[in-house]
């Protein structure tokens, strides 16, 4: 009885509309199964993209920093200020006093002329001649990350005073016009052993235009200033006091 319900039941289908209907819900199913597949690749893709995208950033900022480590711009910048100045080599130029402090009334009295006498690949040396006082020489020197001031003073002579050799080193270099020297430790030292403590917060300047160059000194309660016209060459002074 059971068979025969069977047979009977598998004569009456329609065959037909069975496979027509199975066709349709894997042709449903295989475009469901395409738009995700399509979906995921999409994905991956912006996926990879971001990856690449995030790498190249990445190489970039290293090279920016291998570059950085190379050449930091203090140094750069202390270059091109040391190339500017040495383009003076040779030659002097007359200045006047700028500053208005009483305690340097004599020296603003006196003709002001500075000499770039002498020009090393490390080393620029600039006598500063206050009427025939030649007892004073600016020496600028190239260090790792910037420049160094120092004051050499000699006697007529050509011994070296007392108070000589005192200065500092470059502060952070953002131009290439203007660079302060703070104090450094051994000059706070040499000022205290000698009976100069107002010295020991002194911070000195230097500054180069396509006109003009000026020597500075800075504290509480002090400023020094002279400023050079490099416009207008004068004649060399003799060599300052000590030198060969």
């Amino acid at each position: 009885m059971l068979l025969r319900r069977v047979i009977e039941h598998v004569e009456t289908r329609n065959w037909t509309a069975v496979a027509l209907d199975y066709f349709i819900r894997l042709q449903r199913d295989l475009r469901i199964a395409r738009e995700l597949l399509e979906e995921l690749g999409a994905l991956m893709t912006i996926k990879v993209l971001y990856m690449i995208r995030t790498l190249f950033y990445f190489s970039a900022m290293v090279f920016a920093s291998a570059c950085s480590v190379g050449a930091p711009p203090e140094r750069e910048y202390a270059d091109e200020f040391m190339a500017n100045l040495a383009a003076h080599c040779g030659k002097a130029y007359e200045g006047k006093l700028v500053s208005t402090d009483d305690v340097d009334a004599d020296i603003a009295a006196q003709k002001l002329v500075m000499h770039v006498r002498t020009c090393q690949d490390d080393t620029i040396r600039i006598p500063f001649h206050v009427g025939d006082d030649r007892s004073r020489t600016w020496v600028i020197t190239r260090t790792e990350h910037g420049l160094r001031l120092k004051h050499d003073h000699r006697h007529e002579d050509g011994e070296e005073d007392t108070i000589t050799q005192y200065g500092g080193d470059s502060a952070v270099i953002d131009n290439a016009t203007r660079l302060e020297f703070p104090v450094d430790e051994d000059s706070i030292e040499l000022f205290n052993r000698e009976g100069l403590s107002a010295s020991v917060t002194n911070v000195w300047a230097l500054e180069l235009t396509d006109a003009m160059f000026a020597y500075e000194l800075n504290r509480e309660n002090r400023h020094f200033r002279v400023e050079f016209d490099t416009t207008i060459p004068v004649s060399p002074p003799p060599p300052p006091w000590g030198a060969e």
